[in-house]
C-alpha cells in the first residue's frame, strides 16, 4: 500500500510490478522527468483520492491487461478502459462487509427496492420523475442496448451513431448482427458538432435505431436540449428509435451542464426514446452488473423486456443500492476531483506537449488526444502497414500508436480508431486517477515525444 505523506514514483512503480518508468522509458531515471505537481495536493474534502491505489494483479482490465499484453516492464501506467483507480466509496465497502456477516447466498426475492432507489436517485440528481413501474434492471448497459436492438433492429438493418462513438457499440452491433451507419461529426478547434444534414440523410428504411451517448464517449460533449430536440424531431419524422445511453451523466465539467434525453419537453420525441444508465461509471461498479432502462412508451418497455434477461446479484444490488442512497457526497468530491484532473492535462499537454492537441471536455472523465502529429513524425501509416503485413492482420495506424506509446512513453491508451468514423489520428486517455498517478502519465507522454 502506498504513504500517503507524499508519492515516491520509484516505489509506487516497482510496488506494483510496473518497472519502466522507474528506470525511465529509455533508461534515464523517471525523476529526471519535469514534475506536473511541484508538491503534494492538499487534500480538500473527506475522502482520499490523492493516494494512489494499485490495482495490478487483481485481474483489472485497465492495468493487467495492457500489461500482459506488452510486458510490465513496459507499461508503467495504465490509462485505457472507462473505470477509475480510486478506492470504491466507503458506504459501498461498508455494506458489503455487512451483507458477508450472513453467510448464505440463496435467490434472491425483490428487486423493488432497488427500483425505488432509482427513481429517488434520478428525481435528487437530475430533478427527472420516473415511474418506478416503467423502469426495468438489467445487468448492464449493454445488455440493456442489445435488447433494444434485437426489438425494433432486424438482422442486416442499419444504426445509426454520431462518431466517432463509443466502441462498445460497435461490439453490441456485431452481437446483434445488425450494421453500423456512422454520421461524421464536425470538428472545429477541437470542438465536435452534429452534422445535422448528413445525420438525416444516413437515415434509409433499413434504419431503425439511433443510439445517443450523452455525455458524449469519448469527445465528451453534453448535448444542449436543443441538439436533442432536433435529434429527437428527425428520428420521430422518420420512424427512429432513440436509445440514449447516459450512463457517463454524473461526471460533467464546471460550466458544463447534462440535459436528460427524458426531460426533453416534447413528449412525443421523449416517447420515441428509452434511456439506459447505471451507477457503474460513476460508483466504479462496472463488475457488479446492475444497470436499468426505462421510458414511458408502455408498447417500447413491454417488447424490449421480452428480450431482457437480468440475472443480477445480490452482491451487485447490494453495492449499488449503497452508492446511490448513501454516496453522493463521495460522488460530488470526485466529480470535482475530475474536474481538476481535466484542467491540468489540458493545461499541462498545451505548455509540455506540443504535438499533442487537447481541448477540456465539456463531460466524462476521458480525455480525447489528437496525436496525429506525432503520428505523422513517426511514420505511423506505414509502420502499421509493415505490422499489418507481418502478423497477418490489419492494424490500424492508431492501434499502432498504442504500441507506440507503450513503448516510448510507458503509457497505455486507447486506439482512436476503434471508436468509428473521425476516431482517426486521436487516442482515448482515462484520468480518473490519482493526480500522483497522472503526473507519471503526462511525464511520459512529454518524455515519449519530446524527441519525435
Amino acid at each position: 500500500m502506498l504513504q500517503s505523506d507524499g508519492f515516491n514514483r520509484r516505489a509506487f512503480l516497482r510496488n506494483a510490478g510496473l518497472g519502466a518508468l522507474a528506470v525511465g522509458v529509455s533508461g534515464a531515471p523517471a525523476a529526471a522527468a519535469a514534475s506536473v505537481l511541484p508538491d503534494d495536493p492538499p487534500r480538500n474534502g473527506k475522502f482520499d483520492f490523492d493516494t494512489p491505489y494499485t490495482r495490478v494483479g487483481t485481474n483489472c482490465v485497465k492495468w493487467d491487461r495492457p500489461a500482459n499484453l506488452y510486458g510490465k516492464e513496459k507499461v508503467a501506467v495504465g490509462m485505457g478502459i472507462a473505470d477509475m483507480d480510486f478506492r470504491a466509496a466507503p458506504c459501498i465497502t461498508h455494506a458489503l462487509g455487512e451483507r458477508m456477516k450472513h453467510e448464505n447466498w440463496g435467490y434472491l426475492d425483490s428487486t423493488r427496492p432497488y427500483i425505488d432507489s432509482v427513481v429517488k436517485w434520478n428525481k435528487q440528481r437530475y430533478g427527472l420523475t420516473i415511474n418506478p413501474d416503467h423502469v426495468v434492471l438489467t445487468t448492464g448497459v449493454h445488455p440493456g442496448i442489445i435488447a433494444a436492438l434485437k426489438t425494433f433492429s432486424p438482422p442486416g438493418s442499419k444504426v445509426l451513431l454520431l462518431s466517432p462513438t463509443y466502441n462498445g457499440f460497435y461490439g453490441d452491433l456485431t452481437y446483434t448482427q445488425t450494421k453500423a451507419e456512422d454520421s461524421p461529426m464536425k470538428l472545429v478547434n477541437g470542438r465536435y458538432s452534429i452534422d445535422f444534414e448528413d445525420f438525416e440523410r444516413r437515415i434509409s428504411h433499413e434504419t431503425n435505431t439511433f443510439i445517443l451517448c450523452n455525455p458524449q464517449n469519448p469527445t465528451g460533449n453534453c448535448w444542449s436540449a436543443e441538439d436533442m430536440t432536433r435529434l429527437g424531431e428527425i428520428c420521430l419524422r422518420r420512424r427512429v428509435v432513440v436509445l440514449a445511453d447516459e450512463i457517463h451523466c454524473d461526471f460533467v465539467s464546471r460550466g458544463a451542464k447534462y440535459t436528460p434525453f427524458a426531460s426533453l419537453p416534447n413528449k412525443e420525441i421523449v416517447n420515441n426514446s428509452i434511456t439506459f444508465k447505471a451507477a457503474s461509471k460513476s460508483f466504479s461498479l462496472a463488475a457488479m452488473k446492475v444497470a436499468w432502462f426505462f421510458t414511458d412508451n408502455m408498447d417500447y418497455l413491454e417488447r424490449v423486456k421480452a428480450n431482457n434477461r437480468a440475472d443480477l446479484t445480490t452482491v451487485g444490488l447490494i453495492a449499488n443500492d449503497a452508492a446511490i442512497n448513501e454516496g453522493a457526497e463521495w460522488l460530488d468530491q470526485c466529480v470535482s476531483y475530475i474536474d481538476g484532473n481535466h484542467e491540468l492535462v489540458e493545461s499541462y499537454i498545451k505548455t509540455n506537449v506540443p504535438m499533442i492537441k487537447c481541448v477540456k471536455p465539456q463531460g466524462t472523465y476521458l480525455s480525447w488526444l489528437d496525436v496525429s502529429a506525432v503520428m505523422d513524425k513517426v511514420g505511423a501509416k506505414q509502420q502499421a502497414a509493415s505490422l499489418s503485413a507481418a502478423e497477418k492482420k490489419t492494424i490500424s495506424p492508431e492501434q499502432y500508436m498504442e504500441r507506440w506509446f507503450v513503448e516510448h512513453a510507458g503509457v497505455h491508451l486507447n486506439a482512436g480508431s476503434t471508436y468509428g468514423t473521425g476516431g482517426a489520428g486521436h487516442m482515448r486517455m482515462n484520468i480518473a486517477t490519482s493526480r500522483k498517478t497522472l503526473e507519471v502519465a503526462l511525464s511520459g507522454l512529454a518524455k515519449g515525444t519530446k524527441n519525435v
